[in-house]
């Protein structure tokens, strides 16, 4: 993964020394069950997590310069939402932030940073993001940088036990970008 930097963030590859930052946030309620995921119980937890991470290498550390500290985690994903357009090259951004950071708009400045990557240097079609009905956050990032709602369907999630959720698809096409720049 190329590491990416934008105003005040840097987008990195993890390192299993950021453990302790990833669990101080993936504890809470207010950031796993709203983007598919169980609250981490342990560090230890978050540990294997990034081990994972590590492994797919699709996700990046969000990293804030002024503080050197990772404050959430934000993912370029090989999926296709809507089977019509597979023929496509695109990917799907899914993020999740420190809820002691919300509201500076760091998501947003993550989001456009892979969405020029996405466009500029991978030569993607397409980019997907998506969020649960209930995560009135999620799209306003959405609908910030851009993303134009598509589609909403239902879905289990596997790691809420099959939780049933309403899950809006946005996507935003290179003409788009090419467009709002």
């Amino acid at each position: 993964m190329k590491k990416l930097e934008s105003e005040r963030l840097i987008l990195r590859e993890w390192v299993e020394s950021d453990s302790k930052d990833m669990y101080e946030y993936a504890k809470s309620n207010l950031v796993g069950p709203n983007a598919g995921w169980k609250p981490h119980k342990d560090e230890d937890e978050s540990k294997k997590i990034i081990k994972i991470f590590i492994e797919n290498n699709d996700v990046y550390a969000i990293e804030l310069k002024s503080q050197s500290k990772v404050i959430g985690g934000i993912g370029l994903h090989k999926r296709t939402p809507d089977n019509k357009l597979k023929e496509l090259k695109q990917r799907e951004i899914g993020y999740v932030l420190n809820p002691e950071y919300w509201g500076n708009g760091y998501i947003p400045e993550a989001v456009n940073r892979l969405i020029k990557y996405g466009f500029e240097e991978m030569n993607l079609d397409l980019i997907w993001c998506g969020h649960y009905d209930f995560n009135e956050r999620s799209r306003r990032v959405n609908e910030k940088c851009g993303f134009r709602y598509k589609f909403n369907r239902n879905e289990n999630i596997k790691l809420l036990d099959n939780k049933k959720v309403n899950v809006l698809y946005y996507n935003l096409t290179k003409n788009d970008y090419e467009r709002l720049k």
